[in-house]
C-alpha cells in the first residue's frame, strides 16, 4: 500500500467531485471542491472523502432540502456543503478548467 500525499489526495478528491455521474452533482460538488478542498486539513479531506461515498440522488435530496441528512452522516463538511452557494460560485466562473 502506497502512502498518498495530501496534495495528491486533494487532486483525486477534486477529480472525483467533477466526475460523479450526474451533471447536477458534478457541477455542485466540483465547484465546491475547487473552492474548499485546497484549504481542507487532512481530517477535513477524510470527511469529504466519506461524503463522496454517498449516492448522487441521496446527496442531491439533502442539498435541495427534500430530506434531512441522517445523523450518522452529518459532519462539518456536509454542513459547509449545505450552506454553499453554488449559484453565486457559478456566476463567478468557477469550473473544472481552473484546476
Amino acid at each position: 500500500m502506497s502512502l498518498e500525499t495530501i496534495e495528491n489526495k486533494r487532486k483525486r478528491l477534486i477529480f472525483r467531485s467533477w466526475h460523479r455521474g450526474t451533471k447536477e452533482m458534478d457541477q455542485i460538488l466540483g465547484s465546491f471542491a475547487n473552492k474548499y478542498v485546497p484549504k481542507f486539513t487532512s481530517e477535513e479531506l477524510d470527511l469529504y472523502e466519506q461524503l463522496l461515498e454517498n449516492s448522487d440522488p441521496e446527496m442531491y435530496d439533502w442539498i435541495c432540502g427534500r430530506t434531512d441528512v441522517p445523523a450518522n452522516k452529518n459532519s462539518a463538511i456536509i454542513e459547509k456543503l449545505l450552506t454553499y452557494d453554488y449559484a453565486s460560485e457559478r456566476s463567478t466562473g468557477s469550473d473544472e478548467a481552473k484546476l
